[in-house]
């Protein structure tokens, strides 16, 4: 390409300015420039400050949920202020603001959850009536269910700020993505990764997606180039899922697909808020037609589900 970014007209990256963020724009960047043997100087990293960034003091759902995390990124990348955005995928919409197309995703990291206490303990390690703090709906959901006993309690912030309410005393236990310890060399951190078949996880969770504009072909080019088309096939049928659901990243819904071979597989569920009840759904298919399983199995939850279910939705 006769286009490239160079020091003088670097391509802008645009990101949340958490260090996970940051970590995975620079994951991206370092793609990049192996891919097109580009300098560093070739990018600017651009921190975007987010309505979920600035809010830290009420629940997410209580603050509108979809888009919280992305909105004045997207904004950014509409006015041309950036060249593409990097997201947690388990963070973004469904449906995109009209211009704009998500098709890169980076080879995907562990997507189980970690669930952490100071001294390593299990979730069955806690004693009756523990609390457990987390600001996620779904893993509030799956834990009542499982732990009905557990006293469960907003929580929000980065890693360093979790766990200083745990050594003060705010609760016993908390989550976080293996990813997003894995991503930041949080080696030394005290946890027990959740096996699926125990804690199935957020939707896209450890995915790292990259969004750019969708008639801007440079950019095509460029990213088609780091795109790890087995996380794709699984984002189609775990995004399909969700959106078929009308979900968000804060709706009680879980869901994993995975690949063996030629075949995906895929697991789901919707929970209840209060966690008194689950529905789960599973199913296979050819690797390619992880779209249509997700929708299936999508429509077939909503024909399960007795009155009064959805009542969570937005």
């Amino acid at each position: 390409m006769s286009d490239m970014p160079t020091a003088d007209h670097p391509l802008r990256i645009g990101t949340r300015g958490s260090p996970l963020a940051l970590a995975q724009a620079h994951e991206t960047r370092d793609r990049l420039m192996a891919a097109w043997d580009l300098p560093e100087d070739a990018f600017a990293i651009d921190v975007i400050k987010t309505t979920g960034d600035r809010v830290q003091d009420r629940p997410l759902s209580e603050i509108g949920g979809k888009g919280l995390f992305t909105r004045e990124i997207e904004e950014a990348l509409l006015a041309g202020e950036i060249d593409m955005a990097v997201h947690s995928m388990k963070d973004m919409p469904t449906l995109q603001p009209g211009g704009l197309s998500i098709d890169t995703f980076l080879p995907r990291e562990d997507m189980r959850d970690a669930f952490i206490t100071l001294d390593g303990r299990g979730i069955d390690g806690l004693g009756q009536g523990a609390v457990v703090g987390t600001s996620s709906l779904r893993r509030r959901a799956q834990l009542a269910h499982r732990r009905p006993d557990l006293k469960l309690v907003e929580f929000r912030g980065n890693l360093q700020t979790r766990m200083a309410k745990l050594r003060d005393g705010v609760a016993d236990a908390t989550f976080l993505a293996m990813a997003g310890l894995n991503r930041l060399g949080m080696a030394d951190v005290p946890r027990r990764a959740m096996d699926p078949s125990d804690m199935l996880p957020a939707i896209a969770q450890g995915a790292i997606g990259i969004e750019r504009r969708a008639g801007d072909a440079r950019m095509g080019r460029m990213l088609a180039a780091i795109h790890d088309r087995d996380t794709g096939l699984r984002l189609a049928c775990e995004r399909t899922f969700l959106k078929t659901l009308d979900g968000s990243c804060e709706t009680p819904i879980a869901g994993l697909a995975e690949l063996d071979g030629d075949t995906l597989k895929f697991r789901g569920e919707i929970l209840r808020p209060d966690g008194s009840d689950v529905l789960t759904v599973s199913g296979d298919c050819p690797a390619g037609d992880g779209a249509a399983l997700g929708e299936r199995l999508g429509l077939e939850l909503l024909d399960r589900a007795p009155e009064g279910f959805f009542d969570w939705r937005s």
